[in-house]
């Protein structure tokens, strides 16, 4: 007797059936040893570096001033409504992917191959611009044991001619250079590859220890800091709106809110922390858990360090490459300035280590439903348990980049990836509550309705508040990816095989 095979669905919007998840997580080869803390620690690990060691000065000093604090209280509002979102998603479908897995099942195949198509460019770009950043603390810390590098070693081309441009106007003898490469930045790369290759255990431990160390450093910032606030320096809290030549308002509510765009960056740790699931221990319960508790307590951090800085100088004042070490530097506190600058080196790096985990586990998620290479993106080392085909794939990448490449804008970009992964949520976890409403959900989002609507709103919002060019370079990557979806990932589809 002939089996019958189910026919095969072609639309664009076919879905991946919820049986199909709870077998991929049978069949995981990952090992689950994070507890609950242990993916708490990840997410703050993964939000607390760029956002207060760099990003502060830049967008206080370009767009909101002493406000910044209004600023990262609208990002962290905006990230609540979808964090609370995820954490639904999360209790139901505990596999890594994070976004990219949620709406696979729930909206269909070509909206999840944009998410996850988003997410690349939210966690590898992330990782780049971080990397850069750490390459800033590095030579500070070296110019602060009176070591001065060759500009060629520590830029990438483009920086190193500027900067050696900007010195010789000065009278500054500058030897000529035909090659430039930001090595530390290359390096820092390798190293936290090599640690995400050996395993998830070993870069969970190396990570809580930096939490750990930062957060006391973040919080040591905010007591010590706030002896030396001058309340002047707040005055007036939300400057007068500047128009600048490009038509882009700074400063006023529209500064505020582009502000917040940019610092958004920031706060894609919780995202992070879904994309673990895989290696939990108890991921039904412990992923909502940590996906809440890493946002509030980073917000919290956030909202009070903005406040301390601006307080301590003039927001036109502020530094923006290291603007929290430059901060007790110009007041005089010159031992503060190694413990911050060590500390940033450390935040940093637990940024790269968790952003590069997360970019890797998205990968595997698309590659064992067949979207890209299974064979590059899947393959599960036999000793380690780790995908590392993917993991030292992404370092190659993300090290080249940050080495050779000026990343001043990359951050922005990389927030109008986590935008619309974030409203895209909001909207997919409404409709899997309308279409199964009789699914086993160990965590609900209240008000769901209203959530979701505000999540959807929010995040859109302040993605159209980015600078125009940062819109039309989303807009091309996401046209490429759809070329790559059409070509490759749409007929090399699991769901092509039904039979299996």
């Amino acid at each position: 007797m002939e089996t019958k095979l189910k026919p095969v669905d072609t639309s664009v919007w076919r879905k991946k059936p919820l049986a199909a998840y709870e077998a991929d997580m049978k069949k995981s080869e990952l090992k689950r040893v994070l507890t609950r803390w242990g993916l708490t620690s990840l997410g703050i690990g993964a939000v607390i570096g760029g956002g207060i060691f760099v990003l502060t000065g830049i967008a206080a000093h370009d767009w909101a001033g002493p406000a910044l604090a209004l600023s990262f209280v609208l990002a962290g509002v905006a990230c609540t409504f979808a964090a609370l979102c995820y954490a639904e998603f999360a209790s139901i479908l505990p596999v890594e992917g994070s976004a990219y897995a949620y709406s696979y099942g729930t909206v269909g195949e070509i909206f999840a191959w944009l998410i996850g198509w988003n997410l690349i460019l939210e966690y590898m770009m992330g990782a780049t611009t971080v990397a850069v950043s750490w390459s800033g603390y590095f030579e500070k810390l070296l110019h602060l044991f009176h070591i001065e590098p060759p500009i060629w070693l520590m830029n990438d081309p483009v920086t190193a001619q500027e900067k050696a441009a900007a010195l010789r106007a000065a009278g500054v003898a500058v030897p000529d250079f035909s090659f430039a490469m930001n090595l530390p930045a290359f390096l820092i790369v390798l190293v936290v590859t090599y640690i995400l290759v050996k395993g998830i255990k070993e870069a969970a431990s190396t990570n809580n220890i930096i939490v750990i160390v930062k957060v006391a450093v973040v919080i040591f910032v905010i007591v010590v800091g706030a002896f030396y606030v001058d309340t002047a320096n707040w005055h007036p809290f939300l400057p007068e709106p500047v128009i600048d030549s490009g038509g882009q308002q700074h400063y006023g509510f529209n500064g505020i809110v582009t502000a917040a765009s940019i610092v958004f960056f920031a706060y894609i740790g919780f995202d992070a922390v879904s994309t673990q699931a895989g290696e939990a221990i108890n991921p039904k319960k412990d992923v909502p858990f940590a996906i809440i508790a890493s946002l509030v307590i980073c917000t919290v951090l956030y909202i009070l360090v903005s406040l301390v800085l601006t307080g301590m100088v003039p927001f036109k004042s502020l530094d923006l490459k290291a603007p929290v070490a430059q901060a007790f530097a110009d007041k005089g506190l010159t031992w503060a300035v190694y413990i911050i600058t060590i500390a940033a080196l450390g935040g940093l790096t637990s940024v790269m280590l968790v952003m590069m985990l997360g970019q890797t586990r998205v990968f595997l998620g698309m590659a064992k439903d067949g979207l890209i290479p299974p064979s590059l993106f899947a393959a599960i080392h036999p000793k380690f348990k780790t995908p590392w085909k993917s993991t030292i794939l992404v370092g190659i990448i993300v090290s080249i980049v940050a080495a050779l490449t000026p990343i001043d804008k990359v951050s922005e970009l990389t927030s109008s990836g986590t935008l619309l992964a974030f409203a895209m949520i909001c909207g997919a976890v409404w409709l899997l509550r309308v279409r199964e409403p009789n699914l086993e959900r160990p965590y609900k989002t209240p008000v769901l309705p209203l959530i979701a609507t505000l999540g959807i709103c929010a995040n859109l919002y302040l993605m159209y508040n980015l600078r125009t060019d940062t819109k039309i370079s989303f807009v091309v990557w996401c046209f490429i990816g759809l070329i790559v979806y059409f070509t490759y990932s749409r007929k090399n589809s699991h769901l092509n095989k039904p039979q299996e």
